[in-house]
């Protein structure tokens, strides 16, 4: 499985993607996110499925942004254009994959701004080809695992937020399926896009470097527990005949 998580806050985007791959019994350490840019072009795209779609998937890509890249002045068509060879990597290999008993699966998320765009974009982009642009109203997008970290990101995740506390809430919510899920784990890889500069930088976090902020969200979360007000409790406990102990 994968962990991948994209959040637009209104100074600009971030994005995490852990680097755990599993195949049968082998695990190794895999980039999930790849950059594009140069000039008034910058984008980010995180993939989550089959690793042979996304690797065939991404190979063709890569070859239309060489042929056709100037023709991309809204991020929408360029995220068009890679539907387009996922569609296209589906009419090759769907078939065989399926009688092969795998299923066709490929979720991606792509952020950044091309010179046309007025503001910074995000889009999730389902394996059918179709996608949606991530809104104001529920500004981020979980790719992959997401039953672990989508409550914290519901919970803490706004607009207007900085970019800053956008990634602190996305580390948690990391954190949340890295303890929950086998097939998540570090190290994570993090891109940024300020609004407006065309320019997405990325840093590579080790387990090492975080787990001391793991330790102390968790240490966090106890001490959380035994200051919730406990007044409530009564009701049930006073059942038992002795009260709450």
């Amino acid at each position: 499985m994968t962990f991948c998580v994209g959040m637009k806050v209104r100074k600009g985007l971030v994005g995490i993607a852990d680097t755990l791959v599993t195949t049968g019994s082998e695990s190794i350490t895999a980039r999930k996110v790849t950059l594009h840019q140069y000039g008034r072009h910058s984008l980010f795209l995180m993939t989550s499925g089959l690793r042979s779609v996304r690797d065939k998937a991404l190979t063709y890509y890569s070859e239309v942004l060489e042929q056709d890249d100037n023709t991309f002045d809204k991020l929408y068509k360029a995220v068009n254009a890679f539907a387009a060879q996922v569609r296209r990597v589906a009419e090759e290999d769907k078939k065989a994959l399926e009688e092969g008993g795998l299923h066709f699966d490929l979720f991606s998320i792509i952020g950044g701004q091309l010179e046309n765009d007025k503001e910074h974009k995000l889009y999730m982009l389902y394996p059918q080809g179709n996608w949606v642009e991530v809104g104001q109203g529920t500004p981020y997008y979980l790719i992959g695992e997401s039953s672990y970290g989508k409550p914290i990101m519901d919970r803490a995740l706004s607009y207007e937020l900085n970019m800053e506390t956008a990634l602190k809430i996305g580390y948690l919510a990391f954190d949340a399926t890295r303890t929950s899920a086998i097939d998540v784990d570090f190290p994570i890889d993090v891109v940024l896009y300020r609004a407006d500069t065309y320019d997405i930088v990325e840093h590579r976090y080790e387990r090492a470097e975080l787990i001391r902020i793991s330790d102390w969200w968790q240490k966090t979360i106890r001490e959380a527990i035994r200051e919730l007000p406990h007044d409530w409790v009564e009701a049930a406990f006073s059942k038992l005949g002795d009260g709450v102990k």
